[in-house]
């Protein structure tokens, strides 16, 4: 017999076919090995559910968003890149330390004082004083935990609007005012001589009690500038302007003016798709949606959300099973709006899960169904105007924010 020959690649062979015979070889055995392995892992976890526990948290994808980065820094401006959730609540802890620190201070100058007058008296009440000091501390105890811990079924994306630094409220008062219409009203038009009059009266749609208003640059029409138009809606009632912008006939912008004297936000539009043109698309009806703001979670990022909660009414009308949703991710706003419906489960399908992984108690059986209506677009923040446009604002904080593409140079840092 002649000598066997090697099944490895590292030797180099000039045989064209062997060579893809031994990589052939090779592949089997490695797949070979990871169904061995993978069939072992198995019956291991079976046997102690803690080794898939493990696993599962050890092998957590490293996106970008995973490796976000945040400003260390008390701060609560515009330009900072703080979880405001985490930041309140490291100054409630610190607050909370402080009393304890000057109560505790407190405490012992007066014991010192007292201890030569009544030691007969503290004796007879210590076990008063001892229950009292106990309740006391417990309370506290209580305090902190609800601070600390979590929800047992947490939402990893909605945005939490108390969170609003007092700072931004002071800085933008009619913004976060809540004697706010409960119906607002938005008065949607385009900049001079537009063709973009199908995707406007689209807006139309989107947001309830909006109304459309061409804006011409005829040679005998009057050419209303956007603070007259802002004036012009203000004493008519409207709560909102918007100004969709254009280029080469595509919606490449929107302005949203809150009236009657600002802030102004600038958005740019990217990925504009109509609701007829998705596939399997549904028609949308006059109900007032429901509204999800996901992950807006620094403070520019509250106030943009706080802009968007201002230009729906407060009270969703639940029959109508339609839902508007501003998702953020990496300071992209995705707007999409969707119908929903819940059904029953198919034995192909697997069963909701909470955000531990777990099933939800309660709702084995049932699933929902999703139908997107359109509009879909994609925005991104560019400035903030203390005023209504950056003519209309003055001073040295005229523009309150404005996006910089040095910004962007640091890829696990984000401004929403």
């Amino acid at each position: 017999m002649g000598p066997q020959r090697s099944t490895s690649l590292s030797k180099k062979t000039g045989n064209k076919l062997h060579r893809q015979s031994l990589y052939v070889k090779q592949k089997r055995e490695r797949e070979k090995e990871k169904r061995e392995a993978r069939f072992r892992r198995k019956k291991e976890e079976d046997r102690e559910p803690e080794l898939r526990s493990e696993r599962v948290a050890r092998n957590q994808p490293a996106t970008i968003d995973r490796k976000r980065v945040w400003d260390d820094v008390d701060d609560d401006g515009l330009g900072a890149s703080v979880d405001m959730e985490q930041l309140l609540k490291k100054r409630r802890l610190q607050q909370e330390e402080a009393e304890e620190r000057l109560a505790a201070e407190a405490d012992k100058g007066d014991t010192s004082e007292q201890d030569n007058d009544d030691e007969e008296d503290s004796m007879l009440g210590s076990d008063d004083e001892e229950d009292e000091s106990d309740e006391e501390a417990a309370a506290k105890a209580r305090a902190k935990q609800v601070i600390r811990d979590d929800s047992l079924a947490p939402s990893t994306t909605s945005t939490n609007l108390d969170l609003t630094p007092e700072s931004l409220v002071a800085k933008f008062p009619t913004l976060f005012s809540d004697d706010g219409p409960a119906e607002p009203q938005v008065l949607i038009t385009t900049t001079l001589n537009s063709t973009l009059h199908d995707e406007a009266r689209l807006l139309c749609t989107l947001f309830p009690h909006s109304t459309y208003i061409p804006r011409s640059a005829h040679k005998y029409s009057h050419k209303y500038s956007v603070r007259e138009i802002c004036k012009f809606a203000g004493n008519r009632g409207f709560s909102s302007v918007m100004i969709l912008r254009e280029d080469q006939k595509k919606p490449i912008g929107l302005d949203i003016i809150h009236l009657p004297s600002g802030p102004t936000f600038h958005f740019s539009i990217t990925n504009w798709v109509e609701g007829k043109k998705l596939p399997g698309h549904g028609n949308p009806t006059n109900h007032y949606p429901e509204l999800l703001l996901n992950n807006f979670k620094t403070p520019l990022g509250v106030l943009t959300a706080r802009l968007f909660q201002s230009l729906w009414p407060k009270t969703p009308e639940l029959q109508g099973r339609q839902v508007v949703t501003l998702h953020n991710q990496r300071d992209y706003i995705f707007l999409r709006r969707h119908r929903y419906i819940f059904r029953d489960k198919r034995a192909t399908e697997k069963s909701v899960v909470g955000a531990d992984g777990k099933e939800l108690k309660g709702v084995e059986s049932i699933r929902a169904g999703l139908q997107e209506l359109g509009p879909r677009a994609t925005l991104k923040l560019r400035r903030i105007d203390k005023g209504i446009g950056r003519a209309g604002s003055e001073g040295d904080d005229a523009v309150q924010w404005e996006w910089k593409a040095k910004m962007e140079k640091q890829r696990t840092r984000f401004n929403l």
